[in-house]
């Protein structure tokens, strides 16, 4: 069996999709619609820079489902090639779109308005995220829980066994980092991040994806999608709704969506746009394969072993 995953933000660069788009019309009309839906140039952003730019939240998060979903495309792998597909946070709307849940043009619009509301939810300074490395979910939450102290301060992103994310108040998220190196955390580091994803600060970002997702055109996904926030497969349009606004403030929960298809029977994990998550996938199943498929010659080698 085998998982089409998409990764999230962080896996921006300048020059993303420049080579796709050079060697294939695909890619080209793919990154058109993308910029005709935003009515913005964001493929020659994502291909020129400057990375500030590129980095903006509202920028960061189409432009990476832009080049996943581009690169699946260009790929011509079919979608039966797939038993499950997932992403990790706004890696969940190209893992939809893959899925044919939401149109190009559709995913692109959410992406640009969700990265907006996130990023105007909390005033710039107000809110950080730290990774704890060397601590399991768990220690985490008791860490998360020690350093809140009337302020917010939870896990957002359980992304291994080794690897959990906490976001919230900025003195909170700083009080957790001597926390967790007291309680055995290899390293603690705050994150560059511009704002505290995955916590209840991003409350107004929620409101705003409910009202934009309540008409958003979103049909049953070829391929059952894995959602972030129950770690479970979803395919009805009803519940994908409730779980994309209940994503925003809630906890990724990567390591247990990746061992509950490892379990299912899944031995071949397929990484499209990024390199992020194949590590991830194998320090929570180190017996799978996983393939990041990034570049052309990426592609023609995993279209040659499917």
């Amino acid at each position: 069996m085998r998982a089409f995953i998409f990764p999230g933000q962080g896996s921006q660069a300048v020059g993303m999709g420049k080579a796709l788009a050079e060697a294939s019309t695909v890619a080209r009309e793919l990154f058109e619609e993308v910029d005709d839906a935003l009515g913005q140039n964001l493929a020659r952003l994502m291909a020129e820079g400057p990375q500030d730019e590129l980095t903006l939240t509202e920028n960061a998060q189409p432009a990476i489902m832009a080049n996943a979903v581009a690169t699946l495309r260009v790929s011509g792998i079919s979608l039966d090639k797939a038993d499950f597909v997932a992403g990790h946070s706004l890696g969940e709307y190209s893992a939809l779109c893959a899925a044919e849940a939401f149109d190009v043009a559709t995913t692109a619009r959410l992406l640009k308005l969700r990265g907006k509301a996130m990023q105007a939810a909390v005033p710039v300074g107000e809110g950080a995220m730290a990774a704890l490395l060397g601590l399991g979910l768990e220690a985490a939450q008791e860490v998360a829980a020690e350093a809140a102290q009337g302020e917010v301060c939870t896990v957002a992103n359980d992304n291994d066994p080794n690897q959990v994310v906490v976001s919230g108040h900025r003195a909170a998220v700083e009080r957790s980092l001597e926390i967790a190196k007291a309680k055995g955390a290899k390293r603690a580091l705050l994150l560059p991040v511009s704002a505290p994803f995955h916590c209840p600060l991003m409350q107004p970002a929620a409101d705003a994806m409910a009202e934009a997702l309540e008409t958003a055109d979103l049909r049953a996904p070829a391929v059952p999608v894995y959602a972030n926030v129950i770690a479970a497969p979803a395919d009805d349009p009803v519940d994908i709704r409730k779980l994309l606004v209940a994503q925003v403030t809630g906890m990724v929960r990567w390591r247990e969506s990746v061992a509950a298809m490892a379990e299912f029977g899944v031995t071949h994990f397929v990484e499209f746009g990024g390199k992020v998550l194949s590590p991830m996938v194998k320090r929570i199943a180190p017996d799978v394969k996983t393939t990041s498929v990034i570049t052309m010659d990426d592609i023609d080698a995993l279209v040659k072993d499917i």
